[in-house]
């Protein structure tokens, strides 16, 4: 697309559209939201810049590798932390059982593991959005 306006203004928002993924994925343990919501907000910005810019711009910001390394990563990170539940109180994400501080009430840090939870979840489906618009887009 090269119309000038959609450009600049996808500039201007994307930035805060994904500042605002992952505030919903960090307080997805306080208020409707996660990591799943968090994460499509985060993809959704990465396809509307491919949209705009084109899929060889986005490339050049994030490669296939990246996208693939981090949908492995997200799920290692979320076996990761079960794991740490089994090792410290024998149950699969284990939250108060394993120990984990779990704050005072209604403040970011008060959901003991959830929030390390849907930061796996968030980057998991942000990028499988991403790495699958891409392939529908290629396939074309």
């Amino acid at each position: 697309m090269d119309d000038l306006i959609v450009k600049t203004v996808t500039k201007l928002i994307i930035p805060f559209i994904q500042l605002y993924g992952i505030f919903v994925i960090l307080h997805g343990h306080l208020s409707p939201g996660g990591g799943f919501a968090g994460g499509a907000i985060i993809g959704a910005s990465f396809i509307l810049l491919t949209l705009a810019f084109g899929i060889e711009y986005t490339k050049s910001i994030l490669s296939a590798k990246v996208t693939e390394r981090v949908e492995i990563g997200g799920v290692i990170w979320y076996i990761f932390i079960g794991l740490i539940g089994i090792a410290i109180s024998g149950v699969f994400l284990g939250n108060r059982v394993a120990g984990f501080p779990m704050g005072t009430f209604g403040s970011v840090i008060s959901g003991g593991m959830i929030s390390l939870i849907t930061i796996g979840i968030g980057l998991k489906v942000a990028s499988t959005m991403i790495s699958l618009f891409h392939h529908i887009i290629e396939e074309d």
